[in-house]
């Protein structure tokens, strides 16, 4: 064990998992492991693979763009009980361990765990930053969550659910990045992960961000030694005290998710939480070190910084530090297209004639209308519901990273950015759809959602480069008949 250890399991275990015990040197696969590749900036491939993201599809298990093979040997764990492939669900996020050949192919899962970061009522909900607290903690909705067609339409309806379970991303501030919630009937065992801060051994008390844990009647499980301040844990309990506190049954330390075993392989997509250089910052708790030799994708080395979030590929070296070959940044998922599907042509599809592109292992497909599973573009039919969200790539152009289908809505919704000359009162063009709008019917809104005092006001706001979000009917191949138009903050 190396000196990162207990800070990587730590911050490890509040961005990701909080897997413990499963050392990267356990992988195999009934004997049938690889055999070692050469050495890679001075490091010998194991043949171990372990990856941390979101399940983006099915048919085996896809995570960072890698097609994890399963097989009956394959073992499945699920908030710590034994599970299948068929209880997992895209956006969740896992960690996957197996075996992988040397030219990053053929990759086989031996085990797929996930544990969600928190479990339990919501207690508030801010329709504005589209956040809600959870057991204190607070967890942000982007176009990038999964939300499980169980839940209400609403963030304000999750106020009436009974819990909610969240899977995601954690940025440097403690704030989840949710990539899928789903909602719980009832409310069972309450649990979160996360760090151990304000510790008060005399009071048996301790917070996970704003949450009070009492643990005084807890079951104390896998501590090296005494709990402190610092600690990756998970507590469970079933009820809250009077001041909202919770009463934990049981506080399990979280540490060392994996062995950072020298030559094991890892993918893992996470914010970087602690930037000191671009040869030194970590995600999700995982030490980075890049070289010459690193290849970056959607941005350059001079973009790296506090609570990017990337995708990063590479090799624990001796100390426990991940070299990266890769650094992918993630751009952000600013577009959006809702409607009926006006023709599918292989991986491509077309929406109120904009041309979107989907892609096997980076975009998440989740059918809400017939459960298909697994659900694929060739599943997806002319004049199916469906809403797609990703970056506009090529200009014009959509680039799915989450595409689902649902059942038929009159409504029609487009979110993107007015093209160069696509100012033209009363009309904007936006991915070459023309959004017509009315004057005395179409709604103009601002980024709080609060109508402009008068037309003019808008117009004098919006320009090229705009992005915004129409609602409205699909009057003719590429028209937008708006009834609502909300100008957004970029």
């Amino acid at each position: 064990m190396n000196n990162y250890t207990k800070n990587i399991g730590a911050l490890f275990a509040l961005a990701t998992l909080l897997l413990a015990g499963c050392g990267g040197g356990g992988g195999g696969n009934g004997g049938n492991n690889p055999p070692p590749p050469p050495p890679v900036g001075g490091i010998t491939r194991t043949g171990v693979a372990i990856a941390v993201g979101p399940i983006t599809g099915f048919g085996s298990v896809i995570v960072n763009g890698n097609t994890y093979q399963t097989n009956a040997s394959t073992t499945f764990t699920k908030d710590g009980a034994a599970a299948t492939q068929a209880d997992l669900a895209v956006g969740q996020m896992v960690l996957v361990q197996g075996t992988i050949d040397d030219d990053n192919t053929n990759a086989v899962a031996t085990s797929v765990k996930f544990d969600d970061n928190v479990e339990g009522p919501v207690s508030s909900v801010d329709d504005l930053a589209s956040t809600i607290v959870v057991l204190g903690q607070i967890v942000s909705i982007s176009p990038g969550t999964s939300i499980d067609d169980g839940c209400p339409a609403t963030l304000a309806g999750l106020l009436g659910v009974a819990a909610v379970e969240v899977s995601g991303l954690v940025q440097a501030d403690g704030t989840i990045d949710a990539t899928r919630i789903e909602c719980k009937a009832a409310l069972g065992e309450m649990e979160v992960t996360g760090v151990v801060s304000g510790l008060d051994t005399g009071a048996m008390t301790f917070m996970i961000n704003a949450l009070v844990v009492d643990y005084s009647a807890a079951m104390m499980l896998d501590f090296p030694t005494t709990i402190t301040d610092g600690d990756p844990v998970e507590a469970k309990g079933t009820a809250l005290g009077s001041a909202g506190e919770l009463l934990a049954a049981s506080v399990e330390f979280k540490g060392n998710p994996f062995g950072e075993n020298e030559g094991d392989h890892v993918e893992v997509e996470g914010f970087i939480t602690l930037f000191n250089s671009i040869t030194d910052f970590e995600v999700g708790g995982i030490p980075v070190t890049t070289s010459g030799t690193t290849v970056y994708e959607g941005g350059v080395a001079g973009d790296l910084g506090l609570n990017l979030k990337v995708e990063v590929e590479g090799d624990f070296n001796s100390a426990g530090v991940l070299l990266a070959t890769k650094v992918e940044i993630k751009q952000a998922t600013a577009v959006r297209v809702t409607g009926l599907v006006d023709s599918v042509t292989g991986d491509t599809l077309q929406i109120l004639g904009i041309m979107i592109t989907t892609d096997i292992v980076k975009t998440r497909f989740e059918d809400k209308l017939s459960d298909v599973d697994p659900f694929r573009i060739a599943d997806v039919n002319m004049g199916d519901y469906l809403e797609v969200r990703g970056q506009e790539f090529p200009a014009g152009e959509v680039f799915a990273f989450l595409l689902e289908r649902d059942d038929v809505r009159p409504e029609t919704e487009l979110r993107g950015f007015v093209e160069v000359g696509g100012v033209s009162r009363p009309d904007l063009t936006v991915l070459g759809v023309t959004v017509q709008t009315v004057s005395g019917t179409t709604i103009f809104r601002d980024s709080n959602e609060v109508e402009f005092p008068t037309e003019d006001a808008f117009w004098a706001a919006v320009g090229e480069g705009s992005l915004i979000d129409v609602k409205g009917t699909e009057t003719a191949p590429q028209i937008l008949l708006a009834e609502e138009v909300e100008l957004e903050m970029e």
